[in-house]
């Protein structure tokens, strides 16, 4: 059969096929994320939306499921047996300056789509690291440095052109398949591949931002005092809080290398002392390690969170907060502390709230407007934990924040818990319900069933 569509698919489409063994197919297959390897029974590299429709329908036809990667930063099932449809060589980028808006292909990054829109004044609502793929970033909703101002990156999107599970490429936006638009925004993965987004620019060249690196002895004190001083902040002011276990790199300063310290980052909208006043009793607290707080362009957002650049394997949970209280920062210290023996890499604390909290002029399928924090606990990068105490050590963090939880999840940060009933946990009852009737309307077939993939009704 996987013969059959091969040859079928050379006949069809002007990307590269690939199947195993074939010079190319291991390097198309990887991502960021090396913990999931995936071992499809053959890649479309795909090079426009002729050649992914024609990929859907031949898969289609010969009976295999398809997988969809551009960087691979959101993998967290493999695609075994699988068609994997790669995006990453669809890299066109459209600046429409007076309109405000982007046309930027599947395949892009955010760091791209900001190089282009610099020159025009302009800027993308990303994440926090701009090598992170554009697409998957937004259709999960999208919370990056600037959120609590402006809201989720799904909020300002236009239009998408995706391939549905029949193999028609179809336009959606507020007047054409409007269903299908608000499904994907926010509602992750499940209804198709989409090929092109439009989004809206920002008229921000600048910010004010960076981050502050406390000592591990003072892990209790930062976390204690930030809960009180985030409900201080005005929606100009996004941040978030992080304790970290770095690695003893020779790159990294000597007071972070092979080091536990806390990383508060903030970014603001606005007036540098502005944002000096607020943040001044955070510098009160206690004396930080290192800091690098001050007036940044756009395209140095990067420089807020530090996320890691290269590829690494990675096993990370998430849920969301309604409340941060002594109790809280203390059972999180009790879990993952500087005292305690744990594979993590990361826990971080993001505040919501903001425009976050509000739906957008065009309603969308984003769940978890409703919390105040995002909780995220990311393992260690270490190949041979990876599948046994790493998952137990992110899961120790989520589980002990659970009494201060709202119950749901952020879809973006649900790592691996693939469970019909965690994935459900992501959106309103309702929203989901929705979501899953409509599923059933643009991939009756189940074709699009890896990673988080809104559950079926029944």
């Amino acid at each position: 059969m996987h013969s059959t569509i091969e040859d079928a698919l050379r006949g069809q489409v002007t990307g590269r096929v690939l199947v195993p063994g074939q010079d190319g197919y291991a390097e198309e297959a990887a991502g960021f994320n090396l913990a999931v390897r995936h071992r499809p029974a053959v890649i479309v590299a795909a090079e426009g939306a002729a050649d992914v429709a024609a990929a859907v329908r031949l898969a289609a036809t010969h009976g295999l499921p398809v997988a969809v990667q551009s960087t691979g930063h959101g993998a967290v099932q493999a695609a075994d047996g699988a068609l994997l449809i790669s995006t990453r060589a669809m890299r066109e980028i459209v600046v429409d300056a007076s309109a405000r808006t982007a046309v930027i292909e599947a395949g892009c990054t955010w760091g791209e789509v900001i190089a282009a829109a610099a020159p025009y004044g302009l800027a993308p609502l990303c994440g926090s690291a701009t090598g992170v793929g554009v697409v998957g970033f937004t259709l999960g909703g999208g919370i990056g440095p600037i959120a609590r101002t402006f809201g989720f990156a799904a909020d300002h999107v236009r239009e998408i052109t995706v391939v549905t599970g029949d193999g028609v490429a179809r336009t959606a936006g507020p007047d054409s398949e409007p269903d299908l638009f608000w499904a994907l925004r926010g509602g992750k993965a499940g209804f198709g591949v989409v090929t092109s987004i439009t989004v809206d620019l920002l008229p921000l060249t600048h910010l004010y931002g960076g981050g502050l690196f406390y000592a591990a002895e003072d892990a209790g004190r930062v976390l204690h005092a930030y809960r009180t001083w985030a409900r201080t902040l005005p929606e100009a002011t996004t941040t978030s809080v992080a304790l970290l276990r770095l690695p003893p790199l020779p790159e990294l300063p000597p007071q972070l290398s092979g080091k536990f310290v806390v990383h508060l980052r903030v970014a603001h909208v606005g007036e540098g002392q502005e944002a000096e006043d607020l943040l001044a009793p955070m510098r009160a607290v206690a004396e930080p390690v290192l800091q690098a707080v001050g007036p940044l362009p756009y395209a140095a957002i990067d420089s807020i969170h530090q996320d890691p650049a290269g590829p690494m394997p990675v096993a990370e949970r998430g849920t969301l907060l309604r409340e941060l209280t002594e109790e809280t920062v203390e059972a999180l210290l009790a879990a993952a502390g500087p005292d305690v023996p744990a594979p993590l890499a990361l826990v971080e604390i993001r505040q919501l709230g903001g425009a976050l909290a509000r739906e957008p002029r065009q309603p969308n399928a984003v769940g978890g407007r409703d919390a105040a924090f995002s909780l995220l606990a990311v393992g260690a990068p270490v190949p041979e934990l990876m599948e046994t105490a790493v998952p137990a050590a992110v899961r120790a963090v989520t589980e002990a924040a659970a009494p201060w939880g709202t119950g749901g999840t952020q879809i973006n940060f649900q790592g691996g818990a693939l469970a019909p009933e965690e994935i459900s946990r992501a959106w309103p009852a309702e929203t989901l319900r929705r979501l899953a009737k409509l599923r059933e309307v643009y991939d009756p077939a189940n074709l699009f069933r890896f990673g988080h993939v809104v559950p079926r009704e029944g």
